[in-house]
């Protein structure tokens, strides 16, 4: 076993969906309401409920691999896909590098659970959805040539990056004050950007030898 390749599992896995997860959605939204409604828990309680949604998505991935998935066709047809929103992930992250600012209001509180509207308004998001398909479909079938703890590598990672940066907005907004400076957050877009383009080259590089394959 490639054992660099097996620590880049968690690595890669962090910095793409950091990049996805420092776009502003529903989610953000979302996190940014709850936080000023109920402090700083309500950003890392609304990530369970998403947590525990992906969580599901990926079993029921791993559960149709033995079935058709696992096909050079289908991989190949995946990495292409994955590697065209990669790309136009990363060119929005590099234009919203350019003037993007930080939102911190409080008009995204919804009244429930943080955890169940962390599972509603993740499922309700069809961005969400399209992104498992192509990216995190791809994702944990590339992972699955490492097992079981090549895909619990990706999830981690996956996910420590949503608990991150959801954390920490929602700190932001619990203290009432920005700790992020607009010049900041427009480097992490402009830094998350470049390496989605480069990412995206491998998931194409991969997808093709799949389809010369099949």
């Amino acid at each position: 076993m490639d054992w660099w390749l097996l620590a880049g599992v968690p690595v890669t896995s962090f910095i793409v969906a950091l990049s996805g997860a420092l776009m502003p959605g529903p989610l953000l939204t979302l996190t940014v309401g709850e936080a000023a409604r109920r402090g700083f828990w309500a950003g890392p309680l609304i990530i369970v409920g998403h947590a525990l949604l992906e969580l599901a998505l990926v079993l029921l991935i791993l559960a149709g691999v033995g079935v058709w998935l696992h096909r050079p066709l289908v991989l190949g047809l995946v990495g292409v896909l994955g590697a065209g929103l990669l790309w136009w992930m990363g060119l929005g992250l590099l234009k919203a590098s350019r003037h993007g600012h930080l939102e911190i209001d409080s008009k995204g509180a919804s009244g429930l659970n943080p955890i169940v509207a962390g599972v509603l308004m993740s499922a309700a998001n069809p961005y969400w959805l399209i992104w498992w398909l192509t990216i995190g479909l791809g994702y944990v079938m590339f992972s699955m040539k490492y097992g079981w703890l090549g895909v619990a590598l990706f999830f981690i990672g996956h996910i420590l990056a949503d608990f991150a940066w959801y954390t920490l907005v929602s700190g932001a907004v619990a203290q009432g004050r920005r700790l992020i400076s607009d010049r900041l957050y427009q480097g992490f877009l402009a830094g998350c950007g470049v390496f989605l383009f480069g990412f995206g080259g491998y998931f194409a590089v991969q997808g093709v030898k799949f389809l010369l394959n099949s």
